[in-house]
Formats: C-alpha cells, sequence, structure tokens
C-alpha cells in the first residue's frame, strides 16, 4: 500500500477529530467543549472536501458549523448558571461513564473487525448534480427527506425559543 498525501491528511484529520471529541466531553469549561465541537464538525466538512462532495462539504459548514454551534453558544449564553459550576460528580456517576464508554468502545470495535468495509468504497470521479440532492433531501415522496428536514428546523425552533424562555425567567 503506498503511502499518498490524501492518506496523510486523512490520518492528520482524523487524529485531530479524535483528540477534539475527547476534549468535547472531557473539558469541564462548556465554551471551551463547544469549540472542540466546531473543530470536529470542521474536520468532517474535510472529509466530505476529500472525497469531493463539495456541496456536502460546503453544507457540513454552513449548517452545522454556522449555524448549530453559534445556536449552542447562545443557548449556553442565555442560560448559563452559576449554581452548577462547581458541582462534582458523584463516584457512581463516573463509575456508570466509564462502563458505558467501554462499551461503545467493544461494540466500536466488533463492527470494524467484523465487516468488510473496503468494498464499499466510496465512487471517484463525477460529483453529484446539487439537483439531484435539492431534490432528494426536499422531496416528499419515499425515501425523500423533507419530513425529517422540517422537524430538525422545528426542533432548533424550540430550543432556541425555550432558551430564551430559561433566561427571561429571571
Amino acid at each position: 500500500m503506498e503511502i499518498t498525501l490524501q492518506n496523510v491528511v486523512f490520518a492528520i484529520v482524523a487524529a485531530a477529530m479524535m483528540l477534539c471529541s475527547f476534549l468535547t466531553v472531557t473539558t469541564k469549561n462548556i465554551l471551551r467543549s463547544v469549540t472542540y465541537l466546531l473543530f470536529t464538525l470542521l474536520g468532517t466538512a474535510v472529509f466530505y472536501f476529500m472525497l469531493d462532495y463539495t456541496f456536502l462539504g460546503a453544507a457540513q459548514i454552513i449548517v452545522y458549523v454556522g449555524g448549530v454551534v453559534v445556536l449552542f453558544v447562545f443557548s449556553i449564553l442565555l442560560t448559563r448558571s452559576d449554581k452548577n459550576l462547581n458541582a462534582r460528580l458523584q463516584p457512581s456517576k463516573i463509575l456508570s461513564a466509564a462502563i458505558a464508554a467501554l462499551v461503545g468502545a467493544g461494540v466500536f470495535l466488533w463492527c470494524m473487525l467484523t465487516h468488510n468495509f473496503a468494498s464499499q468504497v466510496a465512487p471517484t470521479g463525477e460529483e453529484l448534480d446539487m439537483k439531484v440532492i435539492g431534490q432528494t433531501l426536499l422531496g416528499a415522496d419515499k425515501y425523500q427527506y423533507l419530513l425529517p428536514f422540517e422537524a430538525v428546523s422545528v426542533l432548533l425552533l424550540a430550543c432556541l425559543i425555550g432558551g430564551v424562555l430559561i433566561a427571561r425567567k429571571r
């Protein structure tokens, strides 16, 4: 197997994403956690660009990096409470989290070792047409995603309104 520049970039981005994902869930400062989430989502967009899916990479940046992370930051800043900043975790919660992490790692390793993912490599060459992607995402027929798209948009709106209402309660 020959090492190409694409393999090196993939390894660097994957390592950075794993580090940022780990720091997202272990950092005590919530704004830093959201910043690490931002870099993890940017890494996902880099993977889309490496696969020559420029439309999906741009959508990843616009929707997740631009929209969701900004929504998280505003929700955190609106609802921030100083009561829970110094709360200590109970040992039973730490133990249950460690067990859940080990079970998740076991399932991940089992999936990686028992399935042959190399036979399902993404095709290279011509990029998907944006009209086809748009009709698939926003179509109302079978296997099209208009209803989930609308459900997620209503959910995000409800989260934003809930954050504002909680912040105004004071």
